[in-house]
């Protein structure tokens, strides 16, 4: 099939490749001039595991392209998939101008019938909005073409999106359309071969569906939080905990790993905007506006560990002229990505208090000089050159260089050896008998041995 893409992030790059990879023609559009001369140099925008061989071998082949030129990308294409960014706004509901206005440019370009997909995440009605944006260009243009809007949803994990896409546990279509249905269906069915997990509804419940899939797994992990800190408080030891729910074949394991919060590109901005789409049907979402509590409050949670600590010695200033390593910048492992990362309010309150800051991310440190400049030292290569002369480590992103590290040379590195492990890596009683103090989250009893 013909395809493009409009949008070259994360999402629009990912899908756009996978497609290409599964035999179509694709033409992926974005306005960034400069991101588009480096996609068709090989350079890609974002960091994701295998996607740069993906995107090298189908442009080499001929079956991926990338271009400025939406109105000859949507002339060409048969299916336009939207996958622009759709931004929280002031009050938290998600910023739809770039999918209307993708919209618009479909509708005055289009020169026959077309299946246009929204792929962003957008809140419930904006497929209706989307084609009445579609059909008023049409009207000033006097012209008749039939076209059809799909809600389309994307699931991906940053970090294994590849495999998210060409080995999907679903594929949600939201169609109103039969004939528009089966068209979909035959795009996705090379990811069908092994098990067919497509499932067509309407269009708003497709629409719902992601959003509220983001806003559950982000309560999963807002819950799971607040049971760390009760534990902390009871005594008890949260990796046993979650061993103990999780063995519920109706809970599971996945999303409880207790820590310093979630962050990315979607849970935060999806729980915001279905709070807002709550409140815009007069409809108070308590639960998720507490989900959205406690995740703000858990981002401090390390920084309160370090008061504690520190105030022993430092008296009312327990920060100042401490100097804090870092491990991890990126909200999450095996991503570049730092949008609403907890080491952004970490980092910042750190230095907010008069401490100097070192910090290693395998793949982040470029975005974190977006955010921090000159303020903090930065490496992507040597984790422990940032520990000479630190009075502590803090761990923030559960990297896997990270998960057994050469403790000898942390302790011989650090002023005192003293970890913070926002991500609970360690056994807290294998710590002390190294020698370390170690500040954990809803693990301060002996430490489980599991």
């Amino acid at each position: 099939m013909k395809i493009c893409v409009i949008g070259s992030g994360y999402v629009g790059l990912v899908a756009g490749t996978c497609f290409a990879e599964s035999g179509n023609t694709v033409i992926c559009v974005d306005v960034n001039q400069e991101k588009i001369e480096g996609l068709k140099q090989g350079i890609l925008p974002i960091y994701e595991p295998g996607l740069k061989e993906l995107v090298l071998r189908n442009s080499a082949e001929g079956r991926l392209s990338f271009t400025t030129d939406l109105a000859s990308a949507v002339k060409e294409s048969l299916i336009c998939f939207i996958a622009v960014g759709t931004p929280p706004g002031e009050d938290g509901s998600a910023d739809l101008q770039h999918v209307l206005a993708v919209a618009r440019e479909i509708g005055r370009n289009m020169e026959g019938f077309k299946i246009i997909v929204d792929k962003s995440t957008v809140p419930v009605g904006t497929a209706d909005k989307v084609r009445r944006a579609a059909q008023e260009e049409l009207d000033r243009r006097g012209v008749a073409y039939e076209f059809d809007v799909v809600s389309n949803p994307e699931f991906l994990k940053e970090g294994a999106a590849i495999d998210d896409f060409m080995k999907p546990d679903r594929v949600v279509i939201g169609a109103d359309n039969v004939r528009t249905a089966e068209i979909m269906k035959e795009l996705y069915s090379p990811f069908m071969r092994k098990t067919n997990r497509l499932i067509v509804m309407d269009v708003h419940s497709a629409e719902m569906t992601k959003y509220a899939a983001n806003a559950m797994l982000a309560t999963r992990i807002s819950f799971m939080n607040q049971i760390a800190n009760l534990c902390e408080r009871m005594g008890a030891d949260v990796s046993a905990v979650r061993e103990g729910i999780g063995s519920d074949s109706r809970i599971g394991y996945d999303f409880l790993f207790p820590g310093v919060g979630y962050g990315g590109s979607c849970f935060p901005k999806d729980v915001k905007a279905l709070i807002k789409t709550a409140e815009e049907s007069d409809y108070d979402f308590v639960l998720l506006k507490s989900v959205e509590e406690v995740n703000e409050r858990q981002k401090a949670i390390l920084i309160d560990k370090m008061i504690a600590h520190f105030s022993r010695d430092n008296g009312a200033a327990p920060l100042a002229g401490k100097t804090i390593a870092v491990w991890g910048l990126s909200f999450k492992p095996r991503t570049d990505d730092m949008r609403e990362a907890p080491s952004i309010v970490i980092i910042s309150k750190l230095l907010e208090m008069g401490a100097t800051v070192r910090a290693h991310d395998p793949e982040a440190v470029k975005e974190a000089k977006k955010i921090f400049g000159d303020r903090i030292t930065y490496t992507s290569t040597n984790q422990y050159e940032i520990l000479n002369g630190a009075d502590a480590l803090a761990i923030i992103t559960e990297w896997n260089e990270y998960r057994n590290p050469d403790f000898e040379r942390i302790s011989a590195s650090l002023t005192a050896p003293v970890i913070f492990d926002g991500r609970n890596l360690y056994n807290p009683r294998r710590m002390r008998e190294i020698g370390f103090t170690y500040h954990s989250i809803g693990r301060n009893g002996s430490g489980f041995i599991g």
